[in-house]
């Protein structure tokens, strides 16, 4: 099947004077077809290149390759296939998501979403005092499913977010100021941070196709819940959250004119049940826009719930759909308690088609960040809640990890492979490698 024609990032990153556009232009205008003037044929080719879905690396996978190759699914390499896998469900990262180089002082740990992906492929029973795994969640690094490389990524699935911003951000052009407010200061120019925060975005997308093609599915990063339609901000610089709904509601960033639906059921409702213990603003900013004109595009698509500690960043909150400020030392039994009642009033109200769960670990009680008194145990229970509700209730769940801030960056990432853990668990309890096999039997 052949996908629409769409314009990759790395290209547009180099031609912002075509394409600079309004910040009200958003989200229906696609980039000019116009031909270079200097005769550049080469660059026209890879500006007009179209993004070929699960095409990349297949060589890791397993003979049933081929059925995945027919899911449009985003991604630059196949993971290990979700129908013969009976231990862990779908798992994305991309090496980039992490680089060398980083201010070892920094308050924000670049270095985490490498560590999250050793700590699943190396925590055990006989590895880590306490694990109740037999064996290492993840055998090989090529089970993962990688998502889209960078220059594959398509410009038009940020379009929900300033132009201006994002082709400034894309030439290491934002102001100090804007930095500043992000909090990466003078690392906001680097490539390679420009690099991961766009993987980011990618790695989510693929995780929320997975999700509803196989039930439930995890990205080992995620959940860049401060930046909002404007800008970054919170130590996020664009909302993988957003652009995440964003594409899984908009059947024209991903399928031809005509073309059959690459989903097993159209996605028109998107909850986001944000646990991080920052209030997820950015992403509320974006749901208050889209509902604020039922004429908008987007309109009746995003809904937030936020829970959160209400003394902490950002000091001026956003009005999510659903928020829930908890005191400072809240302890596991009153965080647990207002989790079931909020979620299951929302879950009740909304009807979601897709669940984004962010998963941050902020909440834990030595948290550097944090305030909230949750213990690793109430995490736990906490996530294993939030997948089998959804699962439960036959509503697909990505999750993401959120924030998290130790110095010890290897706790802090076992602390963080916890939700990838519960998803294991669900995928195991209603054995869901079986699944889509049955779902594509019925409709059959």
């Amino acid at each position: 099947m052949r996908l629409r024609k769409q314009t990759p990032l790395l290209v547009l990153a180099t031609m912002s004077t075509l394409l600079r556009r309004s910040v009200h232009a958003f989200p229906t205008i696609r980039p000019s077809k116009k031909r270079p003037r200097n005769g550049d044929y080469s660059s026209q080719q890879l500006f007009f290149s179209t993004v070929k879905a699960a095409t990349t690396d297949t060589s890791s996978s397993s003979p049933s390759t081929s059925e995945m190759t027919n899911l449009g699914l985003m991604t630059s390499r196949l993971g290990l296939d979700p129908t013969l896998n009976r231990f862990h469900s779908p798992i994305v990262n991309h090496p980039n998501y992490s680089f060398a180089e980083w201010p070892p002082n920094h308050t924000f740990p670049m270095d985490k979403f490498d560590r999250i992906a050793n700590a699943l492929m190396t925590t055990c029973s006989k590895t880590i005092p306490g694990s109740n795994l037999p064996r290492p969640l993840v055998r090989n690094k090529q089970d993962f499913f990688q998502p889209l490389h960078f220059n594959e990524i398509p410009r038009e699935w940020f379009d929900i977010i300033d132009a201006d911003f994002v082709d400034r951000f894309l030439q290491s052009q934002l102001t100090v100021e804007e930095a500043r407010y992000i909090g990466f200061r003078e690392q906001t120019h680097r490539p390679e941070l420009i690099e991961r925060t766009v993987l980011e975005v990618a790695g989510t997308v693929l995780t929320c196709q997975l999700a509803c093609h196989y039930g439930i599915a995890c990205n080992v990063a995620g959940g860049t819940h401060h930046a909002s339609p404007e800008g970054g901000a919170g130590y996020t610089i664009l909302n993988d959250l957003a652009v995440a709904t964003n594409f899984m509601t908009s059947p024209e960033l991903w399928q031809s004119p005509g073309s059959y639906s690459l989903l097993p059921q159209p996605v028109q409702r998107v909850l986001v049940i944000d646990c991080d213990v920052h209030q997820g603003d950015g992403t509320a900013k974006f749901s208050t826009l889209w509902n604020s004109d039922p004429k908008h595009p987007k309109y009746d698509t995003l809904f937030t719930l936020s829970m959160h500690c209400a003394s902490n960043y950002p000091r001026l909150k956003a009005h999510s759909t659903y928020d829930i400020g908890l005191d400072n030392g809240c302890q596991d039994e009153e965080y647990l308690q207002e989790l079931e009642t909020s979620v299951n009033k929302a879950l009740a109200q909304v009807q979601p088609d897709l669940v984004l769960y962010d998963a941050g670990v902020d909440v834990y009680e030595h948290d550097k960040l944090g305030r909230l008194k949750i213990s690793e145990e109430g995490m736990r229970k906490r996530d294993r809640w939030v997948l089998d509700r959804c699962v439960g209730a036959n509503i697909p769940v990505a999750a993401v990890v959120g924030g998290g801030y130790d110095k010890d960056v290897d706790a802090l990432a076992r602390r963080h492979a916890i939700v990838h853990e519960e998803c294991a668990y669900v995928w195991r309890k209603y054995k869901m490698w079986k699944r889509k096999r049955a779902n594509d039997e019925n409709r059959a």
